[in-house]
């Protein structure tokens, strides 16, 4: 699970009047054979130009961003009426060092409440089993399935978003895992920032699709693995860890044991760490701000980001009565207040999402409501 920096705005702090102006008669200068000029603007600190585009907007980006980039400035390019609106961001170089040995260490203390999480609540793997009989910290071993199963989910979902952003020439940060040993998972998933906006809305869509989708390459198989080596029970004992099914594990249960009314199916620890995985991923895949999701809805719809986001929050609200479970509320007051409806734009903002990924885009949207179970706990 990741959050992508959470309500985090640009600040800008401006310059002096005289010095904004200086500022403003280069970066005219500087744009002047890539864009033609029609109107200039200081709002705050940003330098605003509305005017036309001499040649196609990813050359004119790539021209602005080597000449703005001595000034200090990053430039934002979007449609506005007939022409462009080229926003001048006071930002600078947004590069920043990597922190190799926090990452470490947050990933060595995520390996620790997983496993913890593995052998204090998931049962079913006769094998692993057998080691909770030895005194700590051999009785961790019996976690090795939950845990090596969800890590891996986890893993492989946040170094999509990095290797795709490194790809781009983003600048993003290495993924940090966060550890919750009191948490039935042994973890809140795990954060990745991005410290710079994407280049366009293609790249955009590709860094948040690319987690997601490649979590889901093992998640999967996962799942399919954990459920041939579960078993059926009587209805009385659990089903699923007491989770609930969502439409694709409903499937998945089906196709392996066919109906089971009147039964709940002992699952292995791996198909529990699947249907976390499952879980997470249905929850990064919400359209809503910064989430995985609400980069992907603001790379197919733009402005109409924000309107599907605040729909989107409408109906998990609605979805607490609807199924009594107060798990919606907390998920809904989370969104509300960690995360937000607010989307950065990418500095191109006016080259449209290519054919291929506004159907992948609604795919992913759709996956959202055939991962996410209706009584999630």
């Amino acid at each position: 699970m990741r959050w992508w920096p959470l309500r985090r705005r640009r600040e800008v702090v401006p310059l002096a009047s005289e010095d904004l102006l200086a500022a403003e008669e280069r970066l005219r200068h500087a744009a002047e054979d890539v864009l033609v000029v029609r109107d200039r603007q200081i709002r705050g600190g940003v330098i605003l130009f509305r005017g036309t585009l001499l040649t196609d907007t990813p050359r004119a980006l790539q021209s602005l961003l080597a000449r703005f980039a001595p000034f200090g400035y990053t430039p934002f390019v979007r449609a506005e009426g007939d022409g462009v609106l080229v926003q001048a961001w006071p930002l600078g170089d947004m590069r920043q060092p990597t922190r190799p040995v926090l990452a470490l260490t947050l990933f060595a203390l995520t390996v620790l409440s997983t496993f913890f999480a593995g052998a204090a609540y998931f049962v079913g793997s006769e094998t692993f089993d057998a080691y909770r009989a030895m005194p700590f910290p051999g009785w961790l071993v019996s976690g090795a399935p939950f845990a090596v199963t969800l890590l891996a989910i986890l893993g492989v979902h946040e170094f999509g978003h990095y290797f795709t952003a490194r790809y781009y020439g983003a600048s993003v940060s290495l993924p940090y895992f966060i550890p919750a040993p009191l948490l039935l998972f042994g973890t809140f998933g795990a954060v990745i920032r991005m410290r710079s906006p994407a280049r366009d809305r293609n790249s955009l869509f590709d860094i948040a699709a690319a987690g997601p989708l490649a979590g889901l390459v093992v998640a999967v198989p996962a799942l399919i693995v954990g459920l041939s080596w579960s078993r059926i029970v009587p209805a009385t004992d659990s089903s699923l860890g007491g989770f609930g099914f969502s439409l694709l594990t409903r499937l998945f249960v089906y196709l392996q044991f066919g109906a089971v009314d009147g039964v709940s199916v002992m699952t292995h620890p791996i198909a529990d760490a699947a249907w976390v995985g499952f879980f997470v991923t249905a929850l990064n895949l919400l359209p809503v701000g910064q989430l995985d999701g609400g980069r992907i809805a603001y790379a197919l719809s733009g402005r109409r980001h924000r309107a599907l986001g605040v729909a989107t929050w409408l109906v998990l609200l609605a979805m607490w009565p609807l199924t009594g479970s107060p798990n919606w509320f907390v998920w809904a007051a989370l969104l509300f207040f960690l995360v937000g409806f607010d989307h950065s734009p990418p500095l191109d903002d006016l080259t449209p999402l290519s054919r291929g990924r506004r159907l992948l885009g609604v795919v992913c949207l759709i996956l959202a409501a055939l991962l996410i179970p209706p009584i999630p706990i």
